[in-house]
């Protein structure tokens, strides 16, 4: 069975999503151990596509598997699970049913093969479909209140690719050069599909991969002449290049050295500079105060449930309240790092209120104003002055990042 084209894809594809569902791990940290013994790029890729797109669909998929069964099957049941990879495989990834069943039953050596196939084919015989939007778990709809439908129609389909530019004034060169859009200065958007290392303008460090929406937070400090800069919580290390390239003097802090070692190799290929520190921000004192902060703070990260669906069923209250509670803390230190006058910038890339709104609310600096002349098109700051963005935001441009971003001013 080793021996059957794909099926080591399907098998990975099988303890990603065990590993999401049922070990509550990322899909990032799961892929270390179920892709081991894939060679190729292409299989690596399409296990991740499979489990990605189950995830995206789960409650949809489960709908249509418990439409075609007599006994409704355990959560858990491996045939579940199965059959969760084969309709993703046909209704998402246009697989051939024949494809489909030849690479999937495998998979249930020594259980109930003729159970999978003879749901599946039914399915297949009653040319079922999915809904036009993905159905999101019932808590994270509660959550997400009137956003929610929103959110649930922009996570059908994977983000395109975002590109912050080195030099924000070749803008159009890069647009045309590789065939893009740009929604701001400095920043170009691709259709998803090619490996990044052979897009024009990579080995040259022109750009790196970031969000859109990511990048808004170092937008809003504007040029640094020179001044310094904080990047607290910089892995992996993309706001820290913006700041770089804005002309800040900057200090890049994080505890993870291996996320910091992908920050050294793109300021390296940007020809970027910036003070690395390997530390953990509750414990570290730094040397002077700052002209400005900014603390993209550690998150549940449920902002990038586009390209990160695992986040969909692994969060929950407890991670919120744990990650509440440590952006509490740090927003506390770095208030204080701050010269008379500095700026600190708040950011998140969660859509849950804990994480943003309820933290801006408790700082001690006085609030300041975002300038919206920095936003994309589109976009505008809440009454309060603070800026949220969703996967629902822009979609006919493609879509964002949920973040939630907040500016502060410290007393001259």
């Amino acid at each position: 069975m080793a021996d059957i084209p794909g099926l080591p894809a399907r098998r990975a594809a099988l303890k990603l999503t065990d590993a999401v569902l049922r070990r509550r791990e990322t899909l990032d940290v799961a892929a270390h151990a179920a892709l081991q013994g894939i060679q190729g790029a292409a299989d690596k890729a399409l296990a991740r596509a499979i489990a990605s797109e189950v995830l995206r669909w789960l409650a949809d998929l489960d709908r249509l598997i418990d439409s075609a069964t007599k006994q409704v099957l355990p959560e858990d049941a491996k045939p579940r699970a199965v059959l969760r990879l084969m309709l993703a495989q046909w209704l998402r990834l246009e697989t051939p049913p024949h494809a489909v069943v030849a690479t999937a039953l495998p998979l249930l050596a020594g259980g109930p093969k003729r159970l999978a196939h003879g749901v599946f084919g039914a399915l297949v015989r009653k040319g079922v479909a999915l809904p036009e939007v993905p159905t999101l778990p019932a808590r994270v709809a509660e959550r997400w209140g009137e956003r929610a439908n929103a959110i649930a129609a922009a996570l059908g389909e994977p983000p395109p690719l975002d590109l912050t530019l080195r030099d924000a004034t070749e803008t159009g060169k890069w647009v045309e050069q590789l065939g893009g859009v740009s929604l701001l200065p400095g920043h170009v958007r691709l259709p998803r599909g090619e490996a990044v290392e052979n897009l024009a303008g990579y080995s040259e460090g022109a750009w790196w991969v970031q969000d859109l929406a990511a990048s808004l937070p170092a937008r809003l400090l504007g040029k640094g002449e020179g001044k310094r800069v904080l990047d607290l919580c910089a892995a992996p290390g993309g706001k820290t290049m913006q700041l770089a390239a804005a002309g800040w003097q900057v200090t890049a802090l994080d505890m993870s050295a291996k996320r910091m070692e992908r920050a050294k190799a793109n300021l390296a290929r940007t020809g970027l500079t910036a003070e690395i520190v390997i530390a953990d921000a509750l414990a570290w004192e730094p040397e002077g105060t700052f002209d400005a902060i900014l603390l993209d703070a550690p998150c549940t990260a449920t902002g990038t449930c586009r390209r990160h669906p695992d986040v969909l069923h692994r969060i929950g209250v407890r991670q919120i309240g744990e990650m509440a509670e440590l952006q509490t803390a740090l927003l506390e230190r770095a208030a204080g790092w701050l010269k008379p006058g500095g700026e600190l910038v708040y950011a998140v890339c969660s859509l849950e209120p804990e994480e943003g709104e309820y933290q801006a609310a408790r700082v001690s600096l006085p609030a300041a104003p975002i300038d919206v002349s920095v936003l994309p098109q589109g976009l505008a700051t809440a009454p309060d002055g603070w800026l949220r963005t969703d996967p629902g935001t822009l979609v006919d441009e493609g879509g964002l990042d949920g973040f939630f971003i907040a500016r502060f001013s410290a007393n001259a």
